[in-house]
């Protein structure tokens, strides 16, 4: 037989002819009108998810189901937001993208995670009660009795009261560093002692995450990521640690010393204050200077950025 479809009308049309000549007018059975893939909302998965500096949080989808277009309010697991630009696999930024097409998405509050399952919904308010609703069942999920404590506290409870875990929460750039992390700290146990993530992530450390952790008893463990205002505040008063590192293997050997109960001194990055930059001038023998506002504490001569 014959079949001719015409995929860019609303609705297929299609003719049908066979062998013997005679025709069927009616549509074959398991074709589906156009009209009913494209228009309706967008559904799909997030198959990448990272933090870029410049355009923020930024998630690959895989539309499934529906078109997602500009404007649209997504929601990926936690993550939520609109929909402020669309790159395709070409790196050329489009106004929509349909069924099997796979996109990076600008424009979440904080970065989603590969594998979540992401959604267009219909108003804002509809995306605060699903996100809302997720983080609770998350809390629910992970909660552990347990005091708070250090990476020197757990280190403590190994050998005084045999405690066998080390609750760890890790936040990073880039979901592949994030995994990699995991795989390693995970590779760390024994039959005395193990790592156990409550949750790893991409994007900066969020009070969320500072009330994920104290609710569990973690250290927060950041990687090339640090926590923002509210997030530092809210850890100095539940007293949850924060740790950074940009090396996996210094973070792999810090945990890899507290779980064998060789911890080294503590080195604790001392915040000063956070500046943003307004300008980036070129000077020649000079190189790149960045032009700055203090937006909180201060900047002092000879300190790391």
């Amino acid at each position: 037989g014959r079949l001719v479809v015409s995929w860019r009308d609303r609705a297929i049309r299609d003719q049908y002819q066979a062998v013997a000549g005679e025709a069927s007018l009616g549509r074959p059975r398991g074709l589906v009108p156009v009209g009913e893939v494209l228009d309706r909302p967008a559904e799909g998965v997030i198959v990448e998810a990272k933090l870029e500096r410049g355009r923020g949080p930024v998630g690959t989808a895989l539309v499934q189901r529906g078109t997602l277009r500009l404007g649209d309010l997504i929601v990926a697991g936690s993550a939520y937001g609109r929909v402020r630009a669309l790159i395709n696999d070409m790196d050329e930024q489009v106004k929509e993208a349909g069924p099997s097409v796979p996109v990076e998405v600008l424009g979440f509050d904080s970065a989603p995670e590969a594998g979540d399952q992401f959604a267009v919904v219909e108003n804002e308010a509809r995306a605060r009660e699903l996100t809302d609703y997720r983080m609770r069942e998350r809390r629910k999920r992970i909660a552990v009795a347990g005091a708070r404590g250090s990476l020197e506290q757990m280190m403590s409870q190994l050998t005084e009261r045999g405690a066998q875990e080390f609750t760890l929460l890790v936040k990073g750039d880039v979901q592949g560093s994030v995994e990699a992390i995991v795989s390693a700290l995970e590779k760390l146990g024994t039959d005395e002692v193990r790592a156990r993530i409550v949750h790893a992530g991409v994007g900066g450390i969020t009070e969320s995450d500072i009330g994920l952790a104290a609710t569990s008893g973690a250290v927060v463990l950041g990687f090339n990521v640090r926590a923002n205002t509210q997030a530092r505040e809210a850890a100095e008063r539940d007293g949850v640690e924060i740790r950074y590192f940009n090396v996996i293997y210094d973070l792999v050997d810090i945990v890899k010393q507290a779980m064998s109960g060789m911890l080294a001194p503590t080195r604790k990055e001392n915040f000063l204050g956070n500046a943003e930059i307004l300008e980036v001038f070129a000077i020649s023998k000079v190189g790149k200077v960045a032009g700055c506002r203090v937006t909180e504490g201060k900047v002092e001569r000879g300190a790391h950025v």
